[in-house]
């Protein structure tokens, strides 16, 4: 598995870029990506599984594990939306627990007007992949219940992003 910091729909293909075509990644996409860029839909529906977010239910769960367990590389971005100041979601961690993977941490580090203004001034980046990470690096023994243990291991998987 692998994660990014989600600042705008070109992260993807930064990131299919910078780890290369060789490695087949394979994307998990909420369902209104489907309505929101129809032009692209064929891409989306071979290259990612779509889930429903807002409305997350058994199904969408069986189809998330069943990506991260037959593919080499499957991406989240851990906020699941480009908006600022939202916190990342307890998903990567938790699929990466039912898998058995370690999360490979990516930082997209642009430099100017990113996502790019039209007319398009393409800025700078620069693509850092750190080591992969073993939940264990991520628990502490101080979360009381299970949703804040993947609360907090999600935060601390988004510092390991930050510093890659």
């Amino acid at each position: 598995m692998a994660v990014a910091r989600h600042r705008s729909y070109w992260d993807i293909v930064i990131v299919a870029v910078a780890l290369g075509a060789t490695n087949q990644i394979h994307f998990i996409a909420r369902k209104g990506l489907m309505k929101s860029f129809p032009p692209v839909q064929p891409l989306i529906r071979t290259y990612a599984t779509i889930i429903d977010r807002e409305n997350f239910g058994v199904r969408d769960f069986r189809r998330t594990l069943d990506a991260v367990n037959q593919h080499r590389i499957v991406f989240i971005f851990p906020e699941g939306t480009t908006r600022r100041q939202v916190d990342a979601k307890g998903g990567a961690v938790y699929f990466a627990s039912a898998a058995g993977k370690r999360i490979l941490p990516i930082n997209i580090q642009p430099v100017g007007p990113y996502p790019p203004k039209y007319p398009f001034r393409f800025p700078r980046v620069t693509v850092s992949i750190g080591a992969p990470i073993s939940l264990s690096e991520l628990e502490s023994s101080q979360e009381a219940s299970r949703s804040e243990k993947l609360r907090s291991m999600s935060e601390r998987l988004m510092e390991k992003v930050d510093q890659a």
